[in-house]
């Protein structure tokens, strides 16, 4: 065989081999969890990533997850005839999870706002508020009594990055220090020791945390912080997967179940039904 058949049918096998890795890893990725970046049958899973403690959005109660968006997950899955898997995840690697198709969508009062044109979203769903709590006897009233103050705040939260925003500088260099913490039950157990000074946190987690934890030994400063909305997010180009969820979600509001999820989880005045 000529010399420059023999290069030929080399540089033809070596296209081939490259082509059917390619084809290889496609076929692999996400398929052997149940989650692709398209639409869905009825019959595959629909995984669902969330942080274990945003309450009342997602946690653990017993052995099982619950929270009013896991809720609403539950229902447009049981709608379109998909496998709901709830995949706690470490909420500082959702976008890793996302983008390598462990989990199909980021579904736990997660804000749009900054964050507009990092994923396909969801329409808003929720009117949300970022908020200061302190102890009940700590005499902290403003924001302005927080200079001083040692205020702590979630890793990777939509609280974290009001915080980090321009207009707030001057108020966070106030503080004596912004301290992250894994999570906002470590925020309120740390602020009830006295170890912290104030929490900034999403007003319907305050919410719940006061509940949980009993009358009289926190409040939550007036006005808000910072205001914002969430969404769902779902990986960038996934159109078709979110028109699927919204359809679902669209005739919930229809029926009264999204706001009868709502009240279940005392957010009736914070959800958006239009």
């Amino acid at each position: 065989m000529p010399i420059h058949a023999a290069k030929a049918l080399k540089k033809i096998g070596a296209a081939l081999a490259g082509a059917a890795m390619v084809l290889s890893l496609a076929s692999c990725s996400g398929d052997a969890d149940g989650t692709s970046a398209g639409p869905k049958a009825q019959g595959d899973k629909f995984t669902v990533g969330f942080d274990a403690n945003f309450p009342p959005y997602g946690y653990k109660d017993g052995d099982d997850y619950v929270g009013f968006d896991l809720d609403l997950a539950a229902e447009v899955a049981q709608r379109q005839g998909w496998e709901l898997v709830k995949q706690p995840i470490d909420w500082d690697s959702k976008d890793m999870e996302l983008n390598s198709g462990t989990v199909d969508a980021l579904w736990n009062g997660f804000t749009i706002n900054g964050r507009e044109d990092d994923y396909t979203w969801s329409a808003p769903y929720v009117d949300n508020s970022i908020v200061f709590v302190t102890a009940a006897d700590a005499g902290i009233d403003t924001q302005a009594d927080l200079a001083g103050k040692v205020v702590l705040v979630q890793a990777d939260s939509s609280g974290l990055a009001a915080l980090e925003a321009d207009e707030s500088k001057e108020l966070v260099d106030s503080f004596a220090e912004l301290t992250q913490v894994p999570d906002y039950n470590n925020a309120f157990m740390t602020l009830e020791s006295g170890a912290a000074d104030a929490i900034a946190v999403d007003v319907g987690v305050a919410r719940y945390q006061l509940e949980q934890r009993g009358e009289g030994k926190f409040t939550i400063m007036e006005p808000p912080f910072h205001t914002e909305q969430y969404g769902i997010g779902f990986k960038k180009g996934n159109e078709a997967l979110r028109d699927q969820v919204e359809e679902s979600l669209a005739a919930m509001k229809e029926d009264g179940t999204f706001m009868k999820l709502a009240e279940k989880y005392g957010l009736e005045d914070a959800v958006i039904t239009d």
